[in-house]
């Protein structure tokens, strides 16, 4: 027998093959009668595989969808892995996708969670606008990760970035540091909440006029960008406060190529704690995010807002500060 079609299910539901076609895609303009109608003839001939037709006539797939910002980030895989546990155990199952950094690709990757009927979506460091959030909460629960938005139908869990960023400027001023330069992460999820809680320390412990500040990206590249640009304009800082850890490897590597050595020349602290910042060759000091633990609460968040009817809630994890081998006293 040949495969079904629209025509057959159409057929077999008595109703017309464009009212087939608007309950395939999911369009809110049919019944609730006639899409179960539809969704039922369809199972029974074939149409689609059995297990997703059953899906579609119960409304629900056990299958959630996570947009993350950044693939190569090693923030978003240690959240990820947090994600699938949780999800996991429950027995749903995470469909992930990526927007590269790009809020136009990031709204294209909602589209297609949306049109691949998720349960629930994640979005881990969206950098999409607030209106793009809303429009996906609208249909399905959200939980947004590191990006503090404040939208009806959003859980959302953050760290408290502000006070991070106090917790790396107050190290580095009770190391005597003075001439300390932040490299942003742009429009990254939680950059900007970085920067004003460097330039509020930095005021706090009168070094407004020592504050500096590049604008950058949550990337490798940008940090190396960031050190050229502090190198080659200004008084060489004597620390550095990089936006996150993936940052800060280039910042290690473009001072190093310069010459300098960390932390005898120039210090370095980084944010996030991922795996690889303790690792020998970096040992960098940075600031603390539970990155498993954030993905872990996300998940259960989202979990429990598709079986209950609840207010949306908002999550702020405090960060811790861990000191290693790249910052020391500045040099004299």
């Amino acid at each position: 027998m040949s495969q079904p079609t629209i025509r057959h299910v159409a057929e077999r539901a008595g109703v017309s093959k464009s009212l087939v076609s608007l309950v395939m895609r999911g369009s809110s303009k049919v019944s609730d009668e006639r899409r179960r109608l539809v969704l039922a003839a369809a199972e029974e001939i074939g149409y689609r595989p059995n297990a997703a037709a059953r899906s579609l006539v119960r409304q629900e797939s056990h299958h959630l969808g996570l947009m993350v910002s950044d693939l190569r980030n090693p923030f978003f895989a240690e959240v990820t892995e947090g994600i699938v546990a949780a999800a996991n155990a429950q027995g749903y199952r995470v469909l992930i996708n990526s927007g590269f950094l790009s809020p136009a690709r990031e709204t294209e990757a909602l589209e297609t969670l949306l049109e691949l009927r998720m349960d629930g979506i994640l979005m881990a460091g969206a950098r999409v606008a607030s209106r793009v959030i809303r429009h996906v909460a609208a249909s399905v629960p959200v939980v947004a990760i590191t990006r503090s938005v404040r939208l009806p139908g959003v859980d959302v869990v953050v760290n408290d970035d502000h006070m991070g960023a106090g917790l790396a400027v107050d190290h580095l001023v009770e190391l005597g540091h003075r001439r300390i330069a932040h490299i942003d992460g742009g429009s990254g999820s939680g950059a900007n909440r970085r920067a004003r809680g460097y330039v509020a320390t930095m005021e706090r412990h009168g070094l407004a006029s020592h504050v500096r500040q590049v604008r950058a990206d949550f990337t490798e590249e940008a940090g190396e960008a960031g050190v050229a640009q502090l190198l080659a304009d200004g008084p060489r800082p004597t620390a550095i406060f990089c936006a996150n850890d993936y940052q800060a490897v280039g910042v290690l590597d473009a001072l190093r190529e310069a010459g300098l050595d960390v932390p005898r020349d120039v210090s370095v602290v980084g944010y996030d704690n991922v795996h690889l910042a303790s690792l020998r060759r970096l040992d960098l000091t940075t600031i603390h995010q539970p990155r498993q633990e954030m993905g872990e609460q996300a998940a259960r968040l989202l979990l429990e807002r598709l079986t209950t009817d609840r207010e949306s809630r908002r999550v702020i994890i405090p960060p811790k500060l861990v000191v290693r081998g790249t910052t020391g006293p500045p040099p004299r």
